[in-house]
């Protein structure tokens, strides 16, 4: 494997990176409310939205845009997206609208079905579109599903978006109660040691 061609280090470039992904969750969320099509924010993006409420301070960036559809609605959405120069794709059981021709699975909007497991071994359903908060620029997931979401899948990004919320009391001991079997005792772990 032939060594990667650095770049000079660039302020411009790492603002960009950020500005393009909050670009995307923008023209996203203009492309679903402008044709009646009910989501809500997931992932990072969703983090970062209840993380602000808090301190603004504590935000982490994220590269993804994840938004929860309902499977009925992804049709509709195809045709909106589409309108909006985006492109549908379904990669290795993903579906996903590429932020234009040539783009790459890192520059889309990646799709997660409401009531479904993302992967089939995982310990919880993703949320309904019932389980939403509405108080703020875009719909998002609401606390305790966005929770669940994140104990479901508990990869390392999972772990440290659950840290993030501790750190700013959104999660805090009294809230293993909520959930059953692994996912209380996911939590717990990362309660106890949340700078791990």
């Amino acid at each position: 494997m032939p060594p990667i061609k650095l770049q000079p280090v660039s302020l411009e470039r790492m603002v960009q990176a950020v500005e393009r992904v909050r670009d995307r969750l923008a023209r996203a969320v203009k492309v679903l409310e402008g044709a009646g099509i009910p989501y809500a924010v997931a992932g990072g993006n969703a983090v970062a939205a209840w993380v602000t409420r808090v301190d603004a301070a504590a935000v982490r960036n994220t590269q993804d845009v994840d938004i929860l559809l309902r499977r009925e609605d992804l049709e509709r959405a195809k045709e909106a997206f589409a309108k909006a120069g985006f492109v549908y794709r379904h990669v290795k059981s993903i579906d996903m609208f590429l932020d234009g021709e040539g783009a790459k699975a890192r520059d889309a909007v990646h799709v997660l079905f409401a009531e479904e497991r993302i992967k089939s071994d995982d310990l919880s359903l993703t949320p309904s579109l019932d389980q939403v908060d509405t108080q703020g620029d875009f719909a998002v997931v609401d606390l305790e599903a966005l929770v669940r979401m994140k104990l479901t899948s508990f990869r390392l990004k999972d772990q440290v978006h659950l840290q993030d919320m501790v750190e700013v009391e959104l999660v805090d001991d009294s809230w293993p109660i909520r959930f059953d079997g692994e996912l209380a005792d996911r939590l717990r772990k990362i309660l106890e040691n949340p700078e791990a």
